[in-house]
């Protein structure tokens, strides 16, 4: 758990460090030693927001305080902080802070401010959640695809099985699994999928992926989606990840496993730690 724990505020530290610099994720994630597509997913958990909004929060932050004690030129802070033009600037600046840069200048002007994490795992009371191990060969799905930015897949993703049923797709695939396959640490593949044979023809529109084989660490929820589904996902990457001494994390991809309506199965490649 402390490894965890250090692991995550070494690549904090990192942003902290090199806020006026371009920031790439996969350097980010590698402070903690993990990858880019499961790092923004145990950090979201563990924080409630994003890599990028942590960024941008903070980097807004330090802005502020830039325009208001010595009177920089908005043009400068805006680049210094990243922003293109200053038109951009001045609409982020304006949503976090609910002034202007121009206005920030100001004496007396009221600024929010986002303040660096500080990450300390703690336990507080004995949770249980159910888990197994199993070991799976190497099986193929079919599907409609989409790419997702991490940022925004929590409430993109929902969007796009409505799409797929109110466009007949349900006739097609009616989604057994929903894939998470990383595309570059900051984009991922989502397939709405159903089992493949390969004696099947694949419909024009839908892909086919092969899953490897391996070892999972499947969890199963139990209630109404997103709801349920979600609150499994956040206790796995904020809890049962960092307190596991057995097993690591492998592969960059992970699957919704849904049984009915109100029963389904979360499912994370592992291997032996």
């Amino acid at each position: 758990m402390n490894g965890w724990a250090e692991g995550i505020q070494s690549a904090i530290q990192y942003i902290e460090d090199n806020l006026t610099e371009e920031l790439e994720i996969e350097d980010i994630a590698s402070k903690a030693y993990v990858s880019a597509f499961y790092f923004q997913k145990i950090f979201s958990c563990l924080c409630g927001f994003t890599v990028g909004e942590y960024i941008r929060n903070r980097r807004l932050t330090l802005a502020a305080q830039e325009l208001s004690a010595d009177g920089a030129k908005v043009i400068d802070v805006a680049m210094k902080y990243g922003y293109d033009s200053p038109d951009s600037f001045t609409r982020a600046f304006t949503k976090f802070h609910g002034i202007s840069p121009s206005a920030a200048k100001e004496k007396g002007a009221e600024l929010k401010a986002f303040a660096p994490l500080r990450i300390k795992l703690t336990l507080e009371g004995g949770t249980t959640m159910e888990y197994k191990i199993v070991e799976k060969e190497a099986f193929a799905i079919m599907g409609k695809s989409k790419l997702f930015n991490i940022e925004t897949s929590y409430t993109e993703i929902p969007k796009f099985w409505g799409e797929h049923y109110q466009t007949g797709g349900g006739e097609i695939v009616k989604g057994m699994f929903g894939a998470c396959l990383d595309s570059d640490g900051k984009n991922f593949d989502y397939l709405i999928a159903d089992l493949y044979f390969p004696w099947n023809d694949i419909p024009d529109g839908y892909t086919t992926r092969v899953i490897p084989a391996g070892t999972w660490a499947v969890f199963p929820y139990h209630g109404e989606c997103p709801k349920a589904l979600q609150d499994v996902n956040t206790q796995i990457w904020s809890e049962w990840i960092p307190n596991c001494k057995e097993y690591k994390l492998s592969g960059n991809y992970n699957l919704e496993f849904y049984i009915s309506p109100t029963e389904g199965q979360i499912w994370v490649p592992v291997e032996k730690a």
